[in-house]
Formats: C-alpha cells, sequence, structure tokens
C-alpha cells in the first residue's frame, strides 16, 4: 500500500510540475538541458520548492523571480553543489534554514540550473558543465566524488537477534537531541538553531513544529540549542547557548525555554523560563548548558559542562582567566513549579555530563567527556552533593594530567567513575574507569521490564566517535551496560551496535529505542564535511 501511494504521489506531482509556467524559449542545446532540467528538478527539488517554483513561505524560499538565485551565478552553483545554510533575504524575505548538497555530478547539476534559472519567470541563459566543475572545485566538495562518499548513508549494522532494527527518517539539518510524547505517537528532533521536528510514529514523516529564529533572540550569537525534554503537561524545556560578545568580557548566554501553551496538538510559544550568563570558555572548550530531562523526584535536571579544558586559564583579556565558575562542570537542579527559578548545584566535578537518566529505583547514570590529556571518558553514577574529580581528577588517575591542575581544597573526596569489566568500550586486560579516551560517550537510556531478558535493568548509551587522532577510531557505536550488584560501581559493556554515524542521542518510548545519527560518517575523517544524519528505530521483536 505505502509503495502504491508513492507511485500516485509521484504521478500526482509530475502532472503538477507540467502545468506549471513553462521555462522560456530556447533552441538546440539548451533547449534539451531544460527538458533534462525539468525532470531532475521533479527528482530533487519540487517537495521543497513546489511545482510552481513558490517554494514554502517561511521554511523554503521560491525560485519563481527569486532574486538571490538570479543576482549571482556561482552562489547558485555553490548553493547546488555545498548546500546552503545561515540566513539569507530572498525577495524581501529573510530564510534562516538548511539545504544539503544535491547529489548531482556536474553535467546533471548544470541541467537542473539552466532549467529552473529559465523557468517561473526567470531568464538567466545556460549554465555549462564546465562551469560548474569549476565552482564545485573550491567548495567544500571540490569533487562530485568527494561528494558521493560524503552524502553515503552507511548501512545499517546487524542488530541484535531480539530486535530488528530499521532506518526511520533522514534529517535535512543536524539533530541533537530527541524526545518523545511517551505515547507512541510523536517524536520529536531539536537542531542546534533551535528548531524542532515532529517525527510522526510509526511512519516516519517529518514537519516542524518550531523555529528556532521564532523564540531565540537574534541580536546574540548563533545559537546551540542541544537540550530538549517534553513534561506530562506537554512542555517543551529547550536549552539554548549563545556567545555575547556586546560586553568587555566574552560570555555564554544560557536560556531554558518552555512552551506555555499547545497549538493544534503541538507544544507552542517557547518562552525564557531561566536566564543565566558565566564567563564563554577557553579556546574550543565552552561545553555549554545542554541535556534536559524531568528526575523521578519532579525537578528538572539540567547539564552544565565545562569552559576550560583543566582549569586552564588562557591569554585573552577579552576572556575570563579564572577556570571553572560555580555554574560549570556540574549538573543543576530546577524546580518546575516556580516561574523563576534558583539554580541548585546537585553534583559537581564533571567535565561535560553529555547525557544522564535515571533507572526504575531512581539511581541517576551519566556519561562524561574527558579532557585531550588521553584520560578514559567516564561513566558516573550521580548522587548530590557528591564530586566527580573534574579539573583535579581524571577517571582512576593518581597523576596530575596537566602541569597547571589545581590542588583541590582539603578535605575534598572524589568519587571514582564507573569500572569498564568488559568485554568492549575500551576494556583490554583490567578494569578501565570507564571508555577508550576521546570516544564521546553521549545520550543514555534505562531500558525497563518491557524490554527481552537480555537487556532488562540495563543501560544503553551512544558514542560519538573521536573528533582527534588516535591509533584507531573509537566510538561510533551504542553499548549495552550491565552492572554487577547494587553498588553501581562496575559493570559489564556490550557492543550492541556498529558502526553508526555519529550517534549523538538515544531515547526510549515504549518497547522502541531512537538512535539520533548526527551525521554519516563512521570514522573521523575531517576532510568529509559532515552532512545530516538520520534516525534509526531499534523495536523488540514480537
Amino acid at each position: 500500500m505505502r509503495g502504491i501511494f508513492i507511485a500516485i504521489l509521484a504521478v500526482c506531482l509530475f502532472l503538477r510540475l507540467s502545468q506549471a509556467a513553462e521555462p522560456a524559449q530556447a533552441d538546440g542545446a539548451m533547449a534539451d538541458q531544460i527538458r533534462r532540467g525539468k525532470l531532475l528538478y521533479l527528482q530533487n527539488c519540487v517537495i521543497c520548492h513546489q511545482s510552481s517554483g513558490q517554494g514554502s513561505p517561511g521554511v523554503f524560499p521560491p525560485l519563481a523571480g527569486s532574486d538571490y538565485l538570479m543576482a549571482d551565478k556561482k552562489k547558485s552553483i555553490l548553493a547546488l553543489v555545498q548546500g546552503l545554510s545561515g540566513r539569507i533575504s530572498v525577495n524581501g524575505t529573510v530564510y534562516d534554514g538548511s539545504m544539503p548538497p544535491m547529489v548531482l555530478d556536474d553535467a546533471k547539476a548544470a541541467d537542473v540550473l539552466t532549467y529552473v534559472r529559465n523557468s517561473f519567470g526567470n531568464s538567466g541563459g545556460a549554465i555549462q558543465t564546465e562551469e560548474v566543475k569549476t565552482v564545485r572545485s573550491s567548495s567544500r566538495f571540490p569533487t562530485y566524488q568527494a561528494l558521493v562518499d560524503a552524502a553515503r548513508y552507511p548501512a545499517l549494522p546487524q542488530a541484535p537477534p531480539e530486535f530488528a532494527l530499521r532506518e526511520l527518517v533522514r534529517l535535512s539539518d543536524h539533530g541533537t537531541r530527541l524526545t518523545s510524547d511517551g505515547k507512541g505517537r510523536a517524536l520529536y528532533v531539536l537542531c542546534g538553531n533551535g528548531d524542532v521536528w515532529h517525527v510522526d510514529l510509526p511512519g516516519g514523516q517529518l514537519r516542524q513544529t518550531l523555529r528556532g529564529r521564532d523564540y531565540i533572540d537574534s541580536k546574540l550569537g548563533n545559537p546551540s540549542a542541544v537540550g530538549i525534554t517534553l513534561d506530562a503537561e506537554k512542555r517543551f524545556y529547550i536549552v539554548v547557548d549563545q556567545r555575547d560578545e556586546r560586553a568587555r568580557m566574552i560570555t555564554n548566554q544560557v536560556t531554558i525555554f518552555r512552551t506555555s501553551s499547545v497549538q493544534r496538538g503541538e507544544p507552542a510559544e517557547p518562552k525564557p523560563w531561566l536566564q543565566t550568563s558565566y564567563p564563554w570558555g577557553i579556546g574550543p572548550f565552552n561545553h555549554g548548558v545542554g541535556h534536559v530531562a524531568i528526575g523521578p523526584d519532579g525537578f528538572v535536571y539540567v547539564s552544565s559542562g565545562s569552559r576550560t579544558d583543566g582549569n586552564e586559564t588562557g591569554t585573552d583579556a577579552r576572556y575570563f582567566q579564572g577556570g571553572e565558575v560555580p555554574l560549570t562542570a556540574c549538573i543543576w537542579r530546577l524546580d518546575p513549579k516556580s516561574e523563576h527559578p534558583e539554580i541548585e548545584i546537585y553534583a559537581r566535578g564533571l567535565r561535560n555530563p553529555y547525557g544522564f537518566c535515571w533507572d526504575d529505583s531512581g539511581n541517576m547514570l551519566a556519561t562524561d567527556n574527558g579532557p585531550d590529556a588521553d584520560a578514559p571518558e567516564e561513566l558516573n553514577k550521580i548522587e548530590k552533593g557528591k564530586h566527580y574529580g573534574f579539573p583535579y581528577q581524571f577517571a582512576d588517575w593518581t597523576k596530575k594530567p596537566y602541569a597547571y591542575t589545581p590542588e583541590p581544597e582539603p578535605g575534598t573526596h572524589f568519587t571514582l567513575p564507573v569500572a569498564n569489566l568488559g568485554p568492549n568500550g575500551g576494556y583490554e586486560s583490567k578494569p578501565l574507569y570507564t571508555f577508550d579516551p576521546h570516544s564521546s560517550p553521549a545520550g543514555i537510556v534505562y531500558l525497563n521490564k518491557d524490554f527481552p531478558e537480555a537487556y532488562r535493568g540495563s543501560f544503553l548509551l551512544t558514542r560519538f566517535g573521536n573528533l582527534i587522532k588516535t591509533k584507531e577510531d573509537v566510538g561510533f557505536d551504542v553499548l549495552q551496560v550491565r552492572f554487577k550488584g547494587d553498588q553501581f560501581r562496575e559493570a559489564e559493556f556490550k557492543t550492541v551496535l556498529a558502526p553508526l554515524g555519529r550517534p549523538l542521542d538515544v531515547h526510549v518510548a515504549g518497547r522502541k529505542i531512537y538512535i539520533l545519527e548526527y551525521t554519516r560518517q563512521t570514522d573521523n575523517q575531517p576532510d568529509h564535511p559532515m552532512l545530516p544524519g538520520r534516525i534509526l528505530e531499534l523495536s523488540v521483536k514480537k
């Protein structure tokens, strides 16, 4: 039935396209290009830009009579061959979205561009294959083959025998977090610019719920939205970091938005619920405020990463040189009943706790990303008031990671991370505390009694994979964590899915597990730009 529907849809789109305004009259080679380009437009562009070339107001810009398209031929080519993101103005309207590159060779790119630049009221002449090749050579993908390599989605890995794995949906922008209605009808994916997309379940159709530009302050720097959850009252909590350079000292402006109403069944009208700031990080280490979730006590928990690698001071006068500050390298707890919540520091000493969750008994586990100093990444059992070492100690190391590592205050006690007893995740011949260095542990979930016995009562977590060059790539996987005993001090770690395209988050809804791939790369190849990934669904077999 689904195949028949798609076939009917394709026919309808073709008929609509055929009835659209005809392209400008052309002879010979250009006419042939236009005929070929028309079919390519139907296959690649019509869903977003429509058969009339009018686009979708506020979402996809028009091609019909487009000043942006016609003003600069090189820009037109570049948008097609390397994609386009950020704010642009088309016919007086500002668009702030993302278009992936079209995987078309030089000749086909020339054909489709010739078609759109000579249709819908446009008149721009022919574009030649050599023109496309020249522009492409200076783009992010200097050859068509480089684009093909970067755009290729990896094959699905082998799922465990108790599960079925499928590709749920491919994303047009980079997703950072997942949440859901908990009823198996709607999955939501947050993108770094604050956009929120609704994924219909079980079909996987995408539609936009919120646009970041509609609620995030554009006077500050570009947003980094890396936290979202949905509470029992159907309210989104969305965490946004922005770099503020308006004052002498550069700061990180943190806003937690909370939606205040429901429109057409969707959470709507995000309003600032909590706003605070602290000095921006040293170098690249402003990890920011990220994951947000509702704890079993009903409070809102939020992770706040470090602003340094290991408490270094830096040398730039525009950046605070005092190392970490009270609001960083910790987990916050907030009262959702308050309209102006106070930040309670729940636990400290966590360098970058990207993900956390609770089991059925209320035990809290959090992943944590380690330093450049090649220390193991961590999994920690989080308890109120405890300190987990950063920036004084990493993993079970007794040595100082850096010459500038400060001495802790007298009497400070550090809680060790979970001991990895293998067989995977970095274990070799003795316990490791906890993962391979630089493997970037990220989202984590608990699997309850609804899951098969081999997984019941355990955790699953994603590892984004190394961004630093290592002897061999590490991460790019999903691991199962099963604890030994009830003290949460040691656990067995087992690979469940690998390799994956930099998996960043994982979410459980019913008996299904959703895995967010940030991109399509299954290894650390910095010469391949990270194109948007997809969402995978791991479901229990009946």
